[in-house]
């Protein structure tokens, strides 16, 4: 086997988070997106000892699990959605077996095992989004072109490219109202006949289209992101877009100018061309101000069924100090906060712990402070010790040199909430062998189509000695860094 190859095949199974296995002469080759019985053709992307990937080029037959048809026009070949083919409950199935495997060796290898070796406790298995289709809130499209030289297109890339863009004229991951406008711009630029910024050259105007929409309300913003190369004149685009028929309200249009050369969705100046730049939503009667850029669950059901898991993870927090780490606007410490003592977040993202601030006054809540900076520079800033800690941290996990500060704590009880699975399985490579038990794991599914799933998982500290020895070690550790300070 060599690369460049070219092999056919069937997927035998899907680990996640979209690896599929394909045996090529009793060797194993790892193809991405493709789904769990299909017959394949791949080319061979890389070949390395006992370990090769495929590209995959073609379907050549469904599989047994495929038995409906695609209810958008760009599937397969978007990124955006994988498994739209499957039923919803099957692509749960998966998702349960996928993630209960994944978990099951972590933690059997962290040495958190039952008498026969196996991994030692209780997988709650998977919910599923109240909403199956038009459940995102929140879409960033790019502008660009289907192929080379190809006429502007607006959308999300073709699976597994960089740069080709499929224009999302009637994606079903968000409310029709998103797809409206998009045509409506997308209608506008092309006939006006505007550049896309072109990521390799760094030559353009259209960059994104940044669109959100309150599940609770309906209200809309609306954000065309461009570079500061050109100047066009935007009215008659925001009156065509405010003429629209939609079920929804638009609140905002903004104009984001972004001369970051990567490529990203960032502001360098925001123009209100239109109304305001907020809108509200509401998640378990509690009041959530969101921004363009505010930090807030994509799937506004299913956090409700996320929250509330944790929720009930968590159980009585009275009279308990609890650190929300990688609080985002502070969702779960204004949920957690009615019983606690004190919640305190911490997030790096300072316009998120603005909007959590604003919120938790707006909610009424005064038990809950949030902080801005690095969880592992803030943790050496704060004096106060926890009772309880949330984790919920980006895809990437915990930051390593975080991870001994929070274990230090000696905490009875800690939650971690995972978007990537696999980083979640990492840290508890960790979590476990410094004194935490996994109690408990939960999944929900707020990502239906796509290969993504939120894990919940409960630890307990199961060394009673722990926090007292801890706090005796944090005491010193304070009284050594005041007596420096003191120095200086």
């Amino acid at each position: 086997m060599k690369k460049g190859e070219i092999y056919e095949g069937v997927i035998e199974c899907v680990d996640f988070p979209n690896k599929g296995t394909v045996r090529v002469d009793g060797e194993r080759v790892t193809v991405k997106n493709g789904i769990p019985g299909q017959n394949v053709r791949f080319a061979i992307n890389k070949k390395r000892k006992n370990k090769a990937e495929g590209r995959l080029l073609e379907v050549l037959e469904k599989s047994p699990l495929e038995t409906r048809e695609p209810v958008c026009s760009l599937f397969p070949a978007c990124g955006g959605c994988m498994y739209q083919t499957m039923s919803y409950e099957e692509q749960l199935k998966m998702k349960e077996s996928q993630i209960r495997s994944l978990l099951d060796e972590a933690i059997a290898a962290a040495g958190q095992t039952d008498s026969e070796g196996n991994a030692d406790y209780c997988f709650e298995g998977i919910q599923g989004s109240p909403k199956e289709f038009a459940y995102r809130n929140k879409m960033e499209f790019s502008f660009g072109d289907e192929y080379k030289d190809g006429p502007l297109s607006l959308g999300l890339h073709k699976k597994g490219s960089t740069y080709d863009v499929l224009t999302a004229s009637d994606c079903k991951l968000v409310h029709e109202d998103l797809t409206r406008i998009l045509n409506c711009v997308l209608n506008y630029f092309q006939e006006r006949k505007t550049p896309y910024y072109r990521k390799m050259s760094h030559e353009g105007y259209l960059r994104h289209l940044l669109l959100r929409r309150s599940e609770s309300s309906g209200e809309i913003l609306v954000c065309l992101i461009t570079s500061s190369q050109r100047e066009e004149p935007l009215e008659t685009l925001v009156q065509q877009v405010l003429e629209l028929p939609l079920e929804g309200t638009i609140v905002g249009f903004l104009h984001i100018i972004n001369d970051s050369l990567a490529d990203v969705v960032q502001s360098d100046e925001t123009r209100i061309l239109y109304g305001q730049d907020f809108f509200y939503e509401t998640i378990l009667g509690l009041r959530f101000k969101i921004t363009p850029f505010s930090f807030f669950q994509t799937n506004s059901k299913g956090a409700e069924v996320l929250y509330s898991a944790a929720r009930d993870y968590i159980g009585e927090t009275k009279d308990m100090t609890v650190f929300d780490l990688y609080s985002g606007t502070g969702t779960i410490a204004q949920i957690l906060a009615p019983a606690a003592k004190e919640v305190v977040g911490v997030e790096i993202v300072e316009e998120a712990v603005e909007a959590a601030r604003e919120n938790a006054a707006a909610n009424g809540l005064d038990n809950c402070r949030f902080l801005a900076g690095d969880v592992l520079k803030v943790l050496d800033e704060i004096t106060e010790k926890p009772d309880l800690i949330v984790l919920d941290p980006p895809r990437d996990g915990v930051h390593p040199k975080a991870l001994p500060r929070i274990i230090a704590y000696g905490v009875d009880r800690m939650l971690y909430i995972s978007c990537k699975p696999t980083s979640l399985a990492r840290d508890l490579g960790v979590l476990i062998p410094s004194g935490y038990r996994v109690e408990k794991v939960r999944l929900v599914d707020m990502f239906p189509q796509t290969v993504h799933v939120e894990t919940v998982c409960l630890l307990s500290n199961r060394k009673p000695d722990t926090k007292v020895r801890i706090d005796v070690d944090l005491e010193d550790y304070y009284r050594i860094k005041d007596s420096k300070k003191n120095q200086n």
